[in-house]
């Protein structure tokens, strides 16, 4: 073999060397946020506890989930938030927990909202939102999610113009395990503070 094509056959040789490295490297890449994104969007399950988070509420108060379901059964409501407008399923929904806040109260139970959406001035349209409702009681409490932390914790990102998270309620027992949820792929599917009354008491 002549010496250009010795040397032409070695810089193919390593071409390929090259490429299978590339290629094994990028699958491998490839691999990993497939993995890792299926663990992202992971909806914790029925029987599972609760993955744990703090938010602040609108007026930058900071709540810990684990904290304040201490002890009590907790309904954990993520709304839809501001996804560019107050979502008028968001407002009823919510009123409908406060009209029934004495009846969770009297089992025992405190309510978390959460409001997600996009992090310019979503405290400031949290608190439009509140100011439709009446005043909240004690164990109702609606704190915000502007950077989707625990959207996506919750695997309920909607990600699509013009909508923040997939509206879900999930009821926790005193160890914060997860004894009911229901997560919506519409506006208005909604589960009712009755309903949530009522599987309170089937536990």
């Amino acid at each position: 073999m002549d010496a250009p094509g010795f040397i032409s056959g070695r810089s193919n040789g390593s071409a390929r060397v090259h490429f299978n490295k590339v290629l094994r490297f990028a699958f491998a890449a490839v691999c990993a946020l497939c993995v890792g994104a299926r663990a992202f969007a992971e909806t914790p399950a029925v029987g599972t506890k609760a993955p744990d988070f703090i938010l602040s509420t609108p007026v930058g108060k900071t709540i810990q989930l684990s904290r304040m379901q201490r002890g009590h059964d907790l309904v954990l409501v993520v709304l839809r938030g501001f996804p560019g407008y107050q979502c008028p399923y968001c407002e009823r929904q919510v009123h409908d927990f406060i009209e029934h806040a004495s009846e969770f109260a009297a089992r025992g139970a405190r309510v978390l909202l959460v409001y997600p959406g996009p992090p310019a001035d979503l405290d400031q349209n949290a608190r439009e939102f509140l100011i439709k409702q009446t005043e909240l009681p004690a164990n109702v409490v609606l704190v915000i999610d502007p950077d989707y932390k625990v959207t996506n914790l919750y695997g309920l990102r909607w990600d699509a113009a013009q909508e923040t998270a997939y509206p879900s309620t999930f009821i926790l027992d005193k160890k914060r395990a997860i004894s009911f949820e229901k997560i919506s792929r519409s506006h208005g599917d909604r589960l009712s503070a009755q309903d949530a009354l009522n599987h309170l008491s089937a536990k």
